[in-house]
């Protein structure tokens, strides 16, 4: 069961607001009570009430008096008592009506305190959760590859101010611990490469002797093989570690061009292992690397060729900003897909499995999140994979 809860400036608001609206209540009970009690202190003096000239009234016919009010004699006439009853009755009434009015005209001055607090909570909640929302406006650039970038949130050395710098911190330990992975690995390739060159160059100048004996030759060959493979493994760590970092050139790219010319060089080796290309091209401009780009279709089509059926096609489609690669094979659990974005990472039971690096993949996912798109892959029922990418506009 989905709970729908309140953002925290609504809830900051309401908080203010009823702040505001018990801080009235209270100020308006306060002074009920205190105007109340001032009201029922105070008497009128009954000397003053029947020294005023000109005051009569109709006496009505009352039964003897056993008491008197203050300050009259027994001997006095009725009409100077009935005189005392109504000015008795008159502040009574005069209480009475003074306290209504107050409750009611402080009930309206109460509801517009209250709907004004809301309005002045709802902008102090937002003034207070601004360098929150500032915080996460960077989180969320950070999650898009810009280590790089700090809060650097000025002010006071508040809660907030610390959230701020703590956040920075552990930014820089982050993109130092990320930048020294990367040197790393592009170093230890760079480092690697040399000594693959060497062995290739001795293995071909030993092949290459005269009267050189079938199994030297057999054996080179084999040994030339998995040089190679070694060297496409350090080309694929250089271009994974360089994919992952933030792109420094970024130019308008017609995603369905570089498509094209890939598919047009791939053709002879397709058709040499039984492979038809299909490909459905519409303009697709984006915006990026066209190096990283180019080599993210290269991948795409690489993969979908090595891990094929006999006799098996590729189909291509291209149309705004979405390329799609799909190919038969065997059936691929869907629990297996993350898997296959992993590096080093294969489903040995695919056809030509062992001849990949286990890198394709996870250079296409990083060439693809280092420009801020998405890609997903699917299992197709009949065995293989439909994958489909999708990159930002220009």
């Amino acid at each position: 069961m989905t709970t729908h809860r309140l953002t925290v400036r609504a809830r900051l608001t309401a908080l203010y607001g009823g702040v505001f609206l018990l801080a009235g209540a209270a100020l308006l009970a306060i002074t009920y009570l205190l105007l109340a009690q001032a009201l029922n202190t105070s008497s009128f003096s009954e000397s003053a009430v029947l020294a005023v000239p000109g005051m009569r009234v109709a006496a009505a016919p009352t039964a003897p008096l056993e008491t008197y009010p203050q300050g009259l004699a027994a001997t006095q006439d009725a009409e100077s008592v009935e005189l005392v009853r109504l000015a008795g009755e008159l502040q009574t009434q005069f209480r009475r009506q003074t306290l209504t009015s107050l409750l009611q005209r402080g009930a309206i001055a109460l509801a517009g305190v209250a709907i004004i607090g809301i309005w002045l909570g709802w902008l102090m909640a937002g003034r207070t959760l601004r360098p929150l929302q500032q915080i996460t406006a960077t989180a969320r650039r950070v999650a898009d590859r810009n280590l790089h970038e700090r809060i650097g949130l000025s002010g006071p050395k508040d809660e907030l101010r610390q959230l701020a710098d703590t956040f920075d911190d552990m930014l820089a330990r982050l993109d130092a611990a990320f930048g020294s992975q990367r040197r790393f690995v592009a170093n230890a390739s760079h480092e690697l490469r040399t000594p693959l060159t060497i062995n290739r160059t001795l293995i071909e100048v030993a092949m290459s002797r005269p009267g050189a004996p079938a199994e030297t030759r057999r054996l080179g060959e084999t040994l030339l093989s998995v040089n190679a493979r070694h060297e496409r493994l350090i080309e694929g760590l250089l271009v994974l570690a360089g994919s992952e970092q933030h792109l420094t050139t970024r130019e308008p790219v017609d995603l369905a061009a570089v498509t094209e010319r890939l598919v047009s060089v791939a053709r002879p080796e397709a058709a040499a292992a039984g492979i038809t290309l299909h490909a459905a091209l519409d303009p697709a401009p984006v915006h990026g690397d066209p190096i990283l780009l180019e080599r993210l279709v290269q991948n795409l089509l690489r993969n979908a060729m090595t891990y094929n059926v006999a006799d098996g096609e590729v189909r291509i489609t291209c149309a705004g900003q979405r390329l799609t690669v799909t190919n038969p094979g065997p059936v691929i659990a869907a629990y297996e897909i993350p898997g296959l974005f992993e590096p080093f990472r294969r489903l040995t039971d695919r056809i030509g499995s062992t001849e990949g690096s286990g890198l394709g993949l996870s250079i296409v996912r990083s060439i693809v999140t280092a420009h801020g798109g998405t890609i997903t892959a699917e299992p197709r029922p009949g065995g293989g994979l439909a994958i489909t990418v999708e990159l930002p506009g220009r």
